[in-house]
């Protein structure tokens, strides 16, 4: 059904992506990714100001929510699984230690680190969020995923 990624690559864009996930606009929420090796993939988002879901999150100071933040955790994910669940839609199964250091806000590029820690019985990916604005680099978001196929 979706394609898989390659290991090592130079990266992906947004319509390469697509070859390997089911998300579409307005949901695919990372803009390139790269399989670093088979158990680290990286992706970035940059924020631009006129998402969906910044839209009454808050007026006059647009923050992206958490869920969002974690969804696009998720989504770097799909390229870590990807030739490991062809044929299925990797769903959430749960979420852990969820944290979330700092506010996100338009403007910001989000580089996404998942890694994958357990493949049964359930996938177990870590990820974690640097947000880097033009003051420098700020620890954000951790999260273990539990995704199924």
């Amino acid at each position: 059904k979706f394609g898989v990624a390659e290991k090592g690559g130079t990266g992906m864009n947004r319509e390469e992506l697509k070859k390997i996930m089911p998300h579409r606009e307005p949901m695919l929420l990372i803009d390139e990714a790269e399989l670093k090796d088979e158990n680290l993939a990286v992706g970035k988002y940059t924020v631009k100001g006129d998402e969906f879901f910044l839209q009454g999150h808050f007026p006059g100071n647009p923050i992206v929510p958490g869920v969002i933040q974690c969804e696009i955790l998720a989504q770097t994910c799909c390229v870590l699984l990807a030739d490991r669940v062809k044929g299925h839609t990797p769903l959430f199964g749960g979420l852990e230690k969820v944290r979330f250091k700092n506010q996100v806000k338009p403007g910001d590029t989000l580089v996404l680190e998942c890694s994958l820690t357990r493949s049964a019985p359930v996938l177990l990916c870590e990820g974690k969020r640097d947000g880097q604005r033009e003051t420098g680099g700020q620890r954000g978001t951790v999260v273990r995923l539990n995704l199924k196929s």
